[in-house]
């Protein structure tokens, strides 16, 4: 038999802080709904949509119109919550979101979160968009939000070049000049592409030189990081070097994405370095099995 929690297929873990308990040394009831509205973030994350570009791109906005708090039990401090969120159903302009909030499996809270779809300046209802209701009902079918495509920088260019701009340019200071290099030309690219056409994440694959490939240009959305859409491209990437029968793969990784890298099989070898005035360490995987 299954816990409640896995009737949600999106999930936010928290951990009750001090500040949000009471003078009964319980969570004040205010907060739940706070840990609700930060459920429904990680909603939008896990559709693989960043928000503000998304709702702008629908020509509308979402707005609560009601919220409903049943109490089951208490939390308190420093225990561990799991925070489930699914769209029950959506209207012409309404969608309905149902909460858990729980610890070990028991329902503390149950909310009920009521949106409507309206116009930003005038707050006036208009329909669910067909493309928002189609990503969310595929979602909550099961279904996959992004699609990754490989391909030459003629075809991926449109795609890729504005992410890359935002993330190393306007991010991270890197020189344009840097960043737009000859090797994109002869680069295998991939993208991560939401279902709404917009490309989420981007890396490319260089040519192989005595039978090594390099990975870099890795970038994902910041609203999206940590949504595992990073590493299905990082993965989309070093498996087109395996197929094309590369032995190894080489990236230099930003020091703060070393444990990231780590995680999909990259081992770090040498000394930390200065690229594009950001601090990196060159790291490996061997693809034909030695170690």
């Amino acid at each position: 038999m299954h816990a409640p929690s896995d009737d949600y297929r999106c999930h936010l873990r928290l951990r009750v802080r001090w500040a949000e308990i009471d003078a009964q040394k319980i969570v004040f009831n205010a907060h739940y709904l706070t840990y609700a509205d930060c459920a429904v973030t990680e909603y939008w994350r896990a559709l693989a949509l960043p928000y503000e570009e998304t709702m702008h791109a629908l020509g509308g906005d979402v707005f609560l119109k009601k919220a409903s708090v049943e109490y089951h039990a208490s939390a308190r401090l420093d225990d561990v919550l799991d925070i489930g969120m699914r769209c029950a159903r959506i209207g012409t302009s309404s969608m309905v979101f149902d909460c858990g909030i729980f610890r070990a499996g028991e329902r503390l809270v149950s909310v009920e979160l009521v949106y409507v779809f309206a116009d930003p300046a005038t707050q006036t209802r208009r329909a669910v968009p067909p493309a928002l209701r189609a990503v969310i009902e595929r979602f909550e079918a099961g279904g996959e939000m992004v699609e990754v495509r490989t391909g030459d920088w003629a075809a991926l260019e449109p795609l890729a070049a504005p992410l890359r701009t935002t993330v190393f340019v306007q991010e991270q200071g890197v020189p344009p000049a840097l960043e737009l290099d000859d090797d994109d030309a002869a680069a295998l690219h991939a993208v991560a592409v939401n279902r709404l056409g917009v490309a989420i994440a981007t890396g490319r694959l260089l040519a192989a030189e005595h039978g090594e490939g390099r990975i870099g240009r890795m970038a994902v959305a910041r609203a999206l990081r940590g949504q595992r859409w990073g590493r299905l491209l990082l993965d989309a990437l070093v498996q087109a070097a395996r197929e094309r029968g590369d032995t190894s793969v080489l990236l230099h990784a930003q020091c703060h994405a070393e444990g990231f890298y780590r995680r999909a099989g990259f081992v770090p070898e040498g000394a930390v370095f200065e690229e594009a005035g950001i601090a990196h360490i060159g790291m490996r995987q061997r693809l034909d099995g030695t170690p």
